[in-house]
C-alpha cells in the first residue's frame, strides 16, 4: 500500500515537473538595437494608451522580434517584452558612431559657449525626428562646435533600413533553359504551328483628302487652340514648393556628451552690454580676448563673428571686435569686417610678432573667409591692446563635416611676419570707381 501511494506521488511530481519546463521557447532575434533616448517605454501593444510592461535607458541592447509599421517588437535585458517607435531605436553601427562622436568632439575647439531657455533634445543626427538621446535643461550651459545646414525631409531609421535588408527575399534565379529537339518543320516538341498574318488592312477612302496639305489660316488655328491648351494647364498646375532647410549645430556639454540642436532655439551667453550691438544679426561664434579693469571691476574685450540671416551654407557674413573704453566706460569698435563668407572653425592663439629686430608673443585669432576668386584663406591676426593687424593668409580647405579633425589645425600658431601695409597706389588703386566690383 505505500508503494502504491509513493509510486501516485512520484508520477504526479514528475508530471508537473514535465509540465513546467515544457513553456514556450523565447522568439528568436531578427537583429540587435540599442534603446536612443534617455529612457524609452516598452509597451504590451502598439497604441501609446497600452500599459508599460519595461523601461530601458539610452544605450540599452534590446532584440527585436517582430515588425508592424514602423513598430517593432523588442525584447528587454529584463525579458519583457513589448512595443516600441522604431525611431526611437539605434543601430550597431550608429551606437558606435555616436560614441565616436563623442570622443573626436572632445578634441575639437568650442566656437561658442550658448544656452537654452526651454528644455529642448539633443538628436543624434540633425533631423527633427532622429533619436534624442540628452535633454538639456533650462539655461543649462554648453559649448558650439560647429554647423550644418540640412534640407528637411521624412526620416527613416536605421534599424527599419537594416532589418528591410535583412529580410528582403533573395532574387529571383530565371530557369535554365531545356534544349528540345525541333522535327523536320523546325517546330519544337510539343509546339503548335502558328496560323498565317493576316494581310495589312487597306487605305480609307478618303486618303487623298486625308494627306492634303494645311493652309496657313489652319495651321495658325492649330498653334492658337496649342497655347490655350498650354496656358489652361499652367493655370491649373500647382507651383512646386522650393525645398526648405535648417540650421543645426553640433554642440558638447560639460560632461562631454555631443549631439545636433536647432541652432534657432539656443541663445549665445555673451554680455548683454555687447549683445545688444548685433544689429538684428544672429551671433554664430563669440572669444573673449582679454581682460581690462575697470574700477573694482573686470572687463573684456570680445571677438564675434555674424550672419544676417540662416538658411546659408557659410557661418557669418561679417566679424568685430569690441573693446572696452575704462575712460568713457562703454565698448566700442576696435575691427570690424562686413560683407563676407566665413566659415568654421575660428580660434583664439598666441602668435609670434616681430618688430625690427624684436620678436613677442601676443594675443591673436584666426578665422577663415573666402576671397573674390572664391579661394578659402585662413587669415591670422594680432589683438594687442586696441591694435589688431593682419598676420598671415594661409590657403584652407573648407570642411564639409563638422567633426573632422583638421580643424585642430586652426588653433595652432601662426609664426609668420605681418604683411606690409599697402602702399599709395594700392589704396589709390582700390578708390578709383572701375576698380570697385559692380
Amino acid at each position: 500500500m505505500r508503494y502504491f501511494f509513493v509510486t501516485i506521488l512520484l508520477g504526479i511530481t514528475g508530471w508537473t515537473l514535465t509540465s513546467c519546463s515544457d513553456g514556450p521557447e523565447p522568439a528568436s532575434a531578427i537583429v540587435e538595437a540599442y534603446a536612443g533616448p534617455m529612457t524609452l517605454n516598452i509597451r504590451q501593444e502598439i497604441g501609446l494608451k497600452s500599459p508599460v510592461v519595461a523601461t530601458v535607458k539610452h544605450g540599452d541592447q534590446l532584440d527585436v522580434l517582430a515588425v508592424r509599421r514602423r513598430f517593432m517588437r523588442v525584447r528587454a535585458p529584463s525579458g519583457k517584452e513589448g512595443w516600441c517607435d522604431s525611431e526611437k531605436l539605434l543601430t550597431t553601427e550608429q551606437m558606435a558612431r555616436l560614441r565616436a562622436v563623442a570622443e573626436a568632439a572632445g578634441k575639437l575647439p568650442a566656437q561658442a559657449e550658448a544656452t537654452v531657455f526651454d528644455a529642448r533634445n539633443v538628436h543624434t543626427e540633425p533631423h527633427r525626428q532622429s533619436p534624442s538621446f540628452l535633454l538639456l535643461k533650462e539655461e543649462e550651459h554648453f559649448q558650439v562646435l560647429g554647423h550644418k545646414l540640412v534640407e528637411r525631409g521624412p526620416y527613416e531609421s536605421e534599424i527599419a533600413k537594416k532589418i528591410a535588408k535583412a529580410s528582403a527575399p533573395p532574387p529571383r534565379k530565371k530557369p535554365a533553359r531545356v534544349r528540345k529537339d525541333k522535327d523536320k518543320k523546325g517546330r519544337k516538341d510539343g509546339e503548335v504551328e502558328l496560323p498565317p498574318m493576316p494581310e495589312p488592312p487597306r487605305l480609307p477612302a478618303n486618303w487623298r483628302q486625308l494627306s492634303h496639305r494645311l493652309t496657313e489660316a489652319e495651321v495658325a488655328a492649330a498653334e492658337r487652340k496649342k497655347e490655350e491648351r498650354s496656358a489652361l494647364s499652367m493655370l491649373i498646375r500647382t507651383p512646386q514648393e522650393a525645398p526648405k532647410f535648417e540650421d543645426w549645430s553640433l554642440i558638447r556639454t560639460k560632461d562631454g556628451k555631443a549631439g545636433w540642436i536647432l541652432t534657432r532655439t539656443m541663445t549665445m551667453t555673451i554680455p548683454d552690454d555687447v549683445a545688444r550691438y548685433a544689429e538684428g544679426h544672429r551671433i554664430t561664434s563669440w572669444f573673449p580676448l582679454g581682460d581690462v579693469q575697470d574700477g573694482d571691476q573686470v572687463k573684456k574685450h570680445y571677438l564675434w563673428t555674424t550672419i544676417a540671416k540662416g538658411g546659408e551654407s557659410y557661418e557669418f557674413d561679417g566679424f568685430r571686435i569690441f573693446v572696452y573704453n575704462a575712460r568713457r566706460h562703454r565698448y566700442e569698435t576696435g575691427f570690424r569686417e562686413k560683407n563676407v563668407k566665413g566659415y568654421f572653425p575660428s580660434a583664439l592663439h598666441p602668435v609670434e610678432v616681430t618688430e625690427g629686430r624684436k620678436t613677442h608673443m601676443a594675443q591673436g585669432f584666426s578665422l577663415v573667409v573666402e576671397e573674390e576668386g572664391g579661394a578659402l584663406v585662413r587669415k591670422t591676426y594680432s589683438f594687442e591692446g586696441y591694435r589688431v593687424r593682419l598676420m598671415s593668409k594661409t590657403p584652407w580647405v573648407k570642411l564639409d563635416d563638422p567633426l573632422d579633425l583638421k580643424a585642430l589645425a586652426i588653433t595652432q600658431p601662426a609664426n609668420q611676419k605681418p604683411e606690409p601695409p599697402p602702399g599709395l597706389w594700392e589704396r589709390v588703386k582700390k578708390k578709383l570707381p572701375w576698380t570697385k566690383k559692380s
